[in-house]
């Protein structure tokens, strides 16, 4: 089972309701935390979730209100004696830009430790084991006003087991569990791989968070098929679209136009101007090209199943 909670949903100034941005992901009690503004701590306390098992820091860009509530994050997880190690990563530059960020949190008692994720995709398991296996975080570039990326989380699913296929080859089912869970095992005097009993793979599941972005090829590719997209919608009218492109972000209608062209099984907007004073008032400007589209809201969480079958 896989958690999405939207922890912060404005841009650039905090709210009464509104938190900068960040959004977390849990599985199997572990966490990426995608961003880290101001106020996310006390955000995170009233959506219901704890950042305290979080093992990845995914920064979108360095702009203030992405990062600026790391340091009372890593002082808070070292006050509460974490002792695993909190990874980091982002865009280019992420030593020169996060070591002044680092400084502020003053001396802690774990290691932090900042990392580029590979072109292929990183796999949570070699962060913490108890990420489940096929979990895999990766990275695409978008377009903002200095360098940014968005994320891509994908779990796989493993093709269902075949048990005559298992027993024709003499393995007692005491060690099915482990093919199921992609070992091999020793049986009949052979190695028997999970290949040989699992059918073809099944559906995974497929999160995408993008950060501050304009409309762009590189997000609408990541975005394929996936069953919840987080979306930069800075602006809410129609009539916004040049202003959005200028500063690097995208109007309601320009993420629903994404969310359509990729197949994506539900879009939340976030990243609000403050100028929206009610997103929901703009909502029929996403809906007219995505119908699936809700506003994201301060607290909201979704849990991702996979498909029957």
């Amino acid at each position: 089972m896989v958690t999405v909670t939207l922890i912060g949903t404005s841009a650039l100034l905090p709210l009464p309701d509104r938190a900068l941005t960040a959004a977390l992901l849990t599985a199997n009690g572990r966490s990426v935390l995608f961003d880290c503004g101001e106020g996310t701590q006390s955000a995170a306390r009233r959506a219901g979730v704890s950042l305290m098992k979080t093992d990845l820091v995914a920064l979108t860009h360095y702009h203030g209100d992405h990062i600026f509530g790391l340091p009372g994050l890593i002082q808070t997880m070292n006050v509460l004696g974490r002792t695993e190690p909190l990874f980091i990563t982002g865009p280019e530059g992420l030593i020169e830009e996060l070591e002044p960020i680092l400084k502020l949190a003053g001396r802690i008692g774990y290691e932090i430790r900042l990392i580029e994720l590979p072109n292929e995709g990183l796999a949570l398991a070699a962060l913490n084991g108890n990420w489940p296996g096929g979990a895999k975080l990766t990275a695409f570039k978008t377009e903002h006003t200095v360098p940014s990326r968005g994320y891509c989380f994908t779990l796989e699913r493993a093709g269902r087991f075949l048990p005559e296929k298992a027993e024709a080859l003499g393995v007692p089912n005491t060690l099915w569990g482990l093919l199921q869970k992609g070992q091999s095992v020793r049986a009949a005097g052979r190695t028997v791989l999970p290949s040989e009993v699992l059918g073809a793979p099944r559906k995974g599941l497929k999160f995408v968070f993008t950060g501050d972005t304009r409309a762009c090829e590189s997000l609408a590719a990541a975005c394929e098929g996936a069953d919840l997209l987080i979306s930069d919608a800075t602006y809410g009218e129609n009539d916004q679209a040049l202003l959005a492109s200028d500063h690097g972000h995208m109007n309601f209608a320009q993420a629903a136009a994404i969310a359509a062209k990729a197949g994506v099984k539900e879009l939340w907007l976030a990243h609000y101007s403050q100028m929206i004073r009610e997103p929901e008032d703009c909502l029929a400007n996403a809906k007219e090209l995505f119908a699936n589209t809700v506003c994201g809201r301060d607290g909201m969480s979704a849990v991702l199943r996979f498909e029957n079958g």
